[in-house]
């Protein structure tokens, strides 16, 4: 290499030059499996040591200054345009550089060829992220095991446990350090909690919100549950992230979509009855569906919440079927008829029998559990239908929502089962 001296690094680097130069043409016949996976083994091992050879000199190169040589601002710029490299990967470099500098058992490591360079870049976040009143020897003891972990652990598991080093070196201040950690970071996140819901004027509604990590876990779980529980196992379910592994489940797994998951928010409000609640107007969190007599058995005027919002007919009436909303339906003059207190709603032993005898969903082809079901009035409950055993059935939210959308008929089959025709 053209404008190397005699220092002892330059004709280190002349002999790797003069070695590998003479490697570039050699034929790989004859390289057998087994052999290749050593040779493999062992680059990546040079591959560190040159590494750490790499940024000993890069860190040398700063206390030399080596831009002014050509008047670049920093070592970094410099390095950039030398190398022809990005800036952003050549400040990395160097930031990673001066640690080795101050993590002499790390950049003895990486010498030997035990530790990558991926790996030496997470041990370094690890260990510059230890709180500041950490003792000496913590920190020494902490970059010890670390550079031990990484004979035995990749990158990836090596940040997960840089997470937690404190606590093998030292449990005791890794504790008080993670609980004051925990209490800062819930507290900071409960003071940023805030929620925003924006209508649009065409019927939707936009919202944003901010939340701690503990209930953005018990939603993501509620939600997951319930796109799961439409999914069919036979061809694929939707990977629930909360579940093990289980090699048994069958394949492709997918990630619920957001249409998926934005559906399952608004099942998850449906199935909300707001017992144990406050009470706000003498019905605390329960909806109030008010509509006409003429609606609820058929007709197509739109009804009216209690926050004012106005729903169509057919979702009134599957709103009338399920706990937790209050139909109130008005004859004439907008007298009350009725005020729906939930004694139409099948009994809990009602609910048992149901779910033993439907066992799921009982629309055709649905296989959704009985316990994710809502139980449907074959012969609606306002037209004189019974609440009874031979009245009722098991049906998904999904199907429930299609046995009472006008854009379908239904029939009920011999078996008991229920199918849908669209309407043309």
């Amino acid at each position: 290499m053209a404008g190397l001296g005699q220092h002892q690094v330059d004709r280190g680097i002349a002999v790797i030059d003069e070695v590998l130069s003479g490697l570039g043409e050699v034929s790989l016949l004859g390289l057998d499996a087994e052999a290749t996976g050593v040779s493999l083994v062992a680059l990546a091992q040079l591959e560190a040591r040159v590494a750490e050879l790499k940024h000993r000199v890069l860190a040398h190169g700063s206390e030399v200054a080596v831009e002014q040589t050509c008047g670049a601002t920093t070592t970094a710029t410099w390095f950039a345009q030398a190398t022809r490299t990005t800036v952003r990967a050549s400040r990395r470099a160097v930031f990673f550089a001066e640690a080795l500098g101050r993590y002499e058992v790390l950049r003895v490591g990486m010498a030997a060829g035990g530790v990558n360079l991926e790996q030496g870049e997470v041990i370094v976040r690890a260990l510059d992220a230890l709180p500041a009143e950490v003792a000496s020897w913590v920190r020494v003891e902490a970059e010890q095991a670390l550079v031990d972990l990484a004979a035995r652990h990749d990158a990836q598991q090596l940040r997960v446990l840089g997470e937690r080093i404190l606590h093998v070196v030292a449990p005791e201040v890794g504790e008080a350090h993670e609980a004051k950690q925990l209490a800062d970071a819930e507290a900071a996140a409960e003071k940023a909690t805030t929620l925003s819901l924006t209508p649009d004027g065409t019927g939707k509604v936009h919202g944003r919100f901010t939340i701690p990590e503990l209930h953005a876990g018990m939603l993501r779980k509620f939600l997951t549950s319930l796109v799961v529980s439409h999914q069919d196992p036979a061809t694929g379910a939707v990977e629930d992230p909360t579940d093990p592994p289980d090699p048994a489940r069958p394949e492709p797994q997918r990630r619920a979509t957001g249409h998926e998951l934005g559906q399952a928010f608004c099942e998850l409000l449906e199935r909300l009855d707001g017992t144990g609640l406050p009470e706000t107007a003498g019905t605390g969190a329960t909806v109030v569906v008010t509509m006409t007599l003429e609606t609820l058995t058929g007709g197509l005027a739109a009804a009216t919440l209690d926050t004012g919002d106005r729903i169509a007919a057919h979702t009134a009436r599957r709103l009338a079927c399920e706990t937790g909303i209050i139909p109130v339906v008005l004859g004439g003059r907008r007298q009350v008829l009725d005020q729906g207190r939930r004694r139409r709603r099948f009994t809990r032993a009602q609910r048992i029998a149901l779910v033993v005898r439907d066992q799921r969903c009982t629309a055709v082809g649905c296989r959704t559990a009985a316990w994710f079901c809502h139980a449907h009035h074959d012969d609606p409950w306002a037209r004189g239908g019974p609440t009874d055993l031979t009245n009722g059935r098991l049906l998904c939210p999904a199907h429930h929502r299609r046995i009472h959308d006008p854009a379908y008929d239904h029939h009920t089959t011999v078996d008991n089962k229920v199918e849908f025709t669209r309407r043309t």
